[in-house]
C-alpha cells in the first residue's frame, strides 16, 4: 500500500479559493478551529488539519471530494470528536470535513421501524425526536456521538447485549468516494443476498473508505415498561460469574454493565454520589410491566447465588437516570483522579466463558504495578475497558499504561478475544491489528483499501 504524503499544512491555493466560495464562512483555517479538529478523545498528541469545511449537503460533499482528489489532498472526517484511539489526527493534515452541519432527519419510516439520517445528527438527537412516536434508536456509547461516528467505529455499548451494535443495525449507507464518486450500499429491506455486504465493509472503516452521506438505521419501539437495578459484590470475580450465569440462564438483559470498586469511588468523587464502594453490576429490563418484574426477580435470585448483596430495582424514571448517570460519567470521573490527566483508554473482548479469568489476570497485573486503575465494562458481551488517566508530563506512567496494554491484549488474544471491542484501530491498536489478524488478513483489508482509495487520501495513516 502507498505511503501517506507529507504532512499538508496549508492547502493549494486554487484549492483554497474553490472551497472559499462554496463553502464561505463554513470554510475555516482559524488556529483555534485548527487545533479543535486535530484530535479526539484519545491521548495521542493533536496533529491539526490545513484547514476545516463545515460541509451542509450531500452536494457539497462530493465535491469537496472531488477538488480534494484532484489536488492530492487528504480528507479526514469529524463528527463530534469522541473517539478514542486517535482515528481524527491529520497526521497528512489536509482538509478536515466536519459533518456537524449535516444534521438532519430525512426521513421516520414508522410502519418498517427505520429511519433515514444525515451523518452529523446525534443519537441524543435522533431519539428525541423519536420519542413522541413511540420509537428509539438503541446503540449507546455512552458519549452523544454523531452517528456518522458511530457509523465509522462500529460503535456499541451499554444496549449491545440485547440490541447488538451498529453493524447489527445499520440497514443501507450513502458514502463518497475519494474521487467524489457515490456509492449506495443496501436498501430499506430487513435482509438482501445481493452482491458482497457493502454496509458492513464500510461501518467500521473509520473514514478510510468512503465518507458516510447518509444512513438508513433500524428502530424499536419503546418498551412498555423499562425496570433499572444494581446489585453490589464481594469481588470482581464474583460479579463477573454472575454475569456468566445471567447470560447463560438466557435473561432477556438489555443492559448489564460492570463497575469495580475503583469506578464507584471516583464516580462518587465526581458526581456527589454515595454509591457503596464494591464491584457493582448495573442492569437494565425491557418489556412489559410483568417480564420485566419477573426478570428482575430471577436476575436477583441469581445474583445472591453468586454473592450479590444489596439488590436494588426502580422503574422510577429519576432513579434510573440517576443510575446510568454513574456509569455514563465513569470515564471522566477517572480523568479526574489526576490533575489535568489526560485520557488513556484501552478495550478488549473475550468470550464470556473467559471474561473472570480475563479480569482476574489484568486486575493481578495491575495490582503487581502498583496502580489501582477503573475497570468499567459492557461485561454482558465480554468487553471491559481500563481507564487510565495520565498527566501530560507523566511519561513513565505512559510507558507503564503501554505495557499494561500490550499484556493485556496479549491475554486477550491467548483467550480468543479481540484487541478492541468497539474503539476501533486509528493510530493506537495498527500494531494489535497485525497481531490479531495476521498478515494475510491486514494484506486483504490494504488492498481494499486501494482499490477504493489508491491516492491514500482518506484519513491516510490509520488501522494500517
Amino acid at each position: 500500500m502507498a505511503h501517506a504524503q507529507s504532512v499538508q499544512t496549508h492547502l493549494d491555493s486554487t484549492l483554497m479559493q474553490a472551497l472559499t466560495r462554496l463553502l464561505g464562512p463554513r470554510l475555516s483555517t482559524h488556529p483555534d478551529t485548527l487545533q479543535q479538529h486535530g484530535h479526539g478523545e484519545s491521548h495521542h498528541p493533536p496533529q491539526p488539519p490545513a484547514a476545516v469545511a463545515f460541509v451542509q449537503t450531500e452536494a457539497e460533499l462530493i465535491q469537496v471530494a472531488q477538488w480534494c482528489h484532484q489536488f492530492r489532498t487528504p480528507m479526514v472526517a469529524f463528527g463530534a470528536g469522541t473517539s478514542v484511539e486517535g482515528q481524527l489526527q491529520c497526521v497528512s493534515g489536509g482538509l478536515c470535513i466536519d459533518f456537524s452541519q449535516m444534521n438532519r432527519i430525512l426521513e421516520v419510516n414508522n410502519g418498517d421501524l427505520n429511519c433515514v439520517v444525515e451523518p452529523g445528527v446525534t443519537r441524543e438527537q435522533l431519539n428525541l425526536h423519536l420519542r413522541d412516536q413511540g420509537l428509539f434508536f438503541p446503540v449507546d456509547p455512552g458519549a452523544n456521538a454523531t452517528l456518522g461516528g458511530m457509523v465509522a467505529t462500529n460503535a456499541s455499548g451499554t444496549t449491545t447485549v440485547r440490541y447488538g451494535g451498529m453493524k447489527h443495525n445499520v440497514l443501507n449507507l450513502n458514502g463518497v468516494l475519494a474521487n467524489g464518486d457515490t456509492l449506495v450500499t443496501g436498501s430499506a429491506a430487513r435482509k438482501s443476498s445481493a452482491g458482497y455486504n457493502l454496509t458492513e465493509l464500510l461501518v467500521g472503516s473509520e473514514g478510510t473508505l468512503a465518507l458516510i452521506s447518509r444512513i438508513q438505521l433500524k428502530l424499536y419501539g419503546i418498551p412498555e415498561q423499562v425496570l433499572a437495578a444494581r446489585v453490589c459484590f464481594p469481588s470482581v470475580q464474583h460479579a463477573v460469574t454472575a454475569v456468566i450465569t445471567l447470560m447463560q440462564y438466557g435473561l432477556a438483559v438489555a443492559r448489564l454493565e460492570l463497575l469495580d470498586q475503583g469506578s464507584l469511588r471516583a464516580v462518587n468523587q465526581y458526581c456527589g454520589t454515595d454509591y457503596p464502594q464494591q464491584p457493582t453490576l448495573f442492569m437494565e429490563f425491557h418489556g412489559s410491566t410483568a417480564l420485566v418484574a419477573e426478570q428482575a426477580a430471577t436476575a436477583q435470585a441469581l445474583c445472591e447465588t453468586n454473592g450479590g448483596v444489596s439488590f436494588v430495582a426502580t422503574t422510577a424514571d429519576d432513579e434510573k437516570k440517576r443510575m446510568w448517570h454513574a456509569r455514563h460519567n465513569a470515564y471522566y470521573a477517572a480523568l479526574a483522579q489526576v490533575p489535568n490527566g489526560r485520557g488513556w483508554v484501552t478495550d478488549v473482548c473475550v468470550p464470556i466463558s473467559r471474561l473472570a479469568d480475563c479480569i482476574d489476570a489484568t486486575q493481578a497485573d495491575l495490582q503487581q504495578e502498583g496502580l489501582s486503575i477503573p475497570i468499567v465494562g459492557h461485561v454482558g458481551d465480554g468487553n471491559f475497558h481500563l481507564l487510565f488517566s495520565i498527566a501530560p508530563d507523566d511519561e513513565p506512567g505512559l510507558q507503564q499504561a503501554q505495557r499494561i496494554n500490550q499484556r493485556l491484549i496479549d491475554r486477550a488474544h491467548g483467550m480468543g478475544g479481540t484487541c478492541t471491542g468497539e474503539h476501533g484501530i486509528g493510530l493506537g491498536k495498527k500494531t494489535y491489528l497485525q497481531q490479531e489478524k495476521g498478515a494475510t488478513s491486514v494484506a486483504v483489508m490494504a488492498a481494499i483499501k486501494q482499490a477504493l482509495d489508491p491516492l491514500q487520501l482518506l484519513n491516510p495513516g490509520k488501522i494500517f
